[in-house]
């Protein structure tokens, strides 16, 4: 959709405000007790084995992600809602966008693009982001943009410094005076944020996938557990037994004869509202919802039978948000936090010495904030690049601290 359409899931101001209220209330008891560890567990039963997550909330598909955004791209331009060549895809952190983007150059998504004679070219950003404008223009001259090309995520191409803007600013140059063929921009809304006002002239139109609301969660959840939504997967609440799966439509359309009847927790509503439609978002705080009895591993291991897979879905069950143990804030009075915080989401994680320069955060003082947030699980190192990046289990909380602190915030 334009992502001048995009709106909160339903019961999202009501749930946004109990959920800073919280937020407030383990900042003040984290002011008196000086924990340094926020989180506690308060469920009997234990979180889900590495094999139980993968069988009830494993990873997305990416590749099938690209798919449904090829198809809405082509059925776009077929009804006439999008005539531009180059179209700009923003979707705020853990969208799945930037790895289904990437995956557009496989050769068998060719057939789902609306410009299935050729295969798209991805582009890479280069090693190092200091241009120039002379330099940023002759990088892009050796750039085919003729054929159709995809950037997975615009905030790998620039740096918040003053060499470090070259590299998009000829690139928006060259979009908006349509020196470039078919192409598709994947970025991240705080990266969209920067641009969106840095550029205001180029009016770029921006579209952004629906968000994530109770009905369309509990359809994905589904589809992810139970092998492409072939069966079918049972979750109840831990407190009341309220279900949360099977989705009330499939119920009872499957207990119509017998007009047994389900009583249903508001969990996936409320879910949809704290993750603010954020599929990432809201897969990990699943995630960490889920239980399951401990011998249910065992039996997992021990037969590939396909209907004991789907007896054993049954054993699914559901901890209460507002029970659950989600990460908070270290408790600070001084803002770097904040810069060091606002920097990884504006350019899509950054390893130390980029986060400095960005920041002007000293290695030291940043060794030490991020040791912080990474004990409080608000933020990880990729062990690969080095990069660091914010937890998707950690972006509602660290999305609040910008606000409360005053930060510029997507609008997602």
């Amino acid at each position: 959709m334009p992502a001048e359409q995009w709106a909160l899931p339903q019961t999202s101001v009501r749930r946004s405000l109990k959920d800073a209220i919280r937020h407030a209330l383990k900042q003040l008891q984290a002011g008196v007790s000086q924990a340094e560890e926020p989180f506690e567990s308060m469920d009997e039963l234990p979180e889900l084995s590495a094999a139980q997550q993968r069988r009830l909330a494993p990873e997305p598909d990416y590749a099938r992600q690209a798919e449904a955004i090829a198809c809405s791209l082509k059925q776009a331009r077929s009804d006439g809602s999008l005539n531009r060549e180059v179209v700009c895809l923003v979707a705020p952190p853990f969208s799945g966008m930037q790895q289904a983007l990437t995956r557009f150059s496989e050769p068998e998504q060719s057939d789902s693009i609306e410009t299935s004679s050729e295969t798209w070219r991805v582009i890479a950003p280069p090693d190092t982001l200091c241009f120039d404008d002379q330099e940023a223009s002759e990088w892009w001259d050796r750039q085919d943009l003729s054929r159709p090309w995809v950037i997975p995520e615009l905030a790998d191409f620039w740096l918040r410094s003053l060499s470090g803007l070259g590299l998009i600013r000829e690139l928006f140059r060259r979009v908006a005076n349509g020196d470039s063929g078919v192409g598709i921009v994947g970025c991240s809304s705080w990266c969209w944020r920067y641009w969106g006002h840095y550029l205001e002239n180029a009016q770029m139109s921006p579209w952004t996938p629906a968000p994530m609301d109770a009905d369309r969660l509990g359809a994905w959840f589904t589809y992810l557990a139970s092998g492409n939504g072939k069966s079918t997967v049972v979750a109840r609440m831990t407190g009341d037994g309220l279900y949360v799966l099977p989705m009330a439509e499939a119920d009872a359309a499957e207990n119509s004869k017998s007009r047994k009847k389900r009583k249903y927790s508001t969990f996936l509503r409320d879910l949809a509202a704290t993750s603010r439609g954020n599929p990432g978002v809201a897969l990990a705080i699943w995630q960490r919802s889920l239980r399951a009895r401990p011998d249910d591993d065992a039996k997992l291991e021990e037969t590939d039978d396909r209907t004991d897979k789907q007896s054993r879905a049954a054993d699914c069950w559901v901890v209460p948000l507002g029970r659950l143990s989600l990460p908070s804030m270290p408790q600070s009075k001084e803002s770097v936090t904040g810069f060091v915080l606002h920097g990884l989401l504006l350019h899509n994680g950054l390893d130390m010495a980029s986060l400095e320069a960005v920041t002007g955060v000293s290695t030291y003082e940043l060794s030490l904030v991020l040791s912080r947030l990474k004990r409080a699980e608000l933020v990880t190192c990729d062990p690969l690049d080095q990069r660091w990046q914010v937890t998707p289990i950690g972006y509602p909380t660290v999305r609040r601290h910008l606000q409360s602190w005053g930060f510029p915030l997507d609008q997602f």
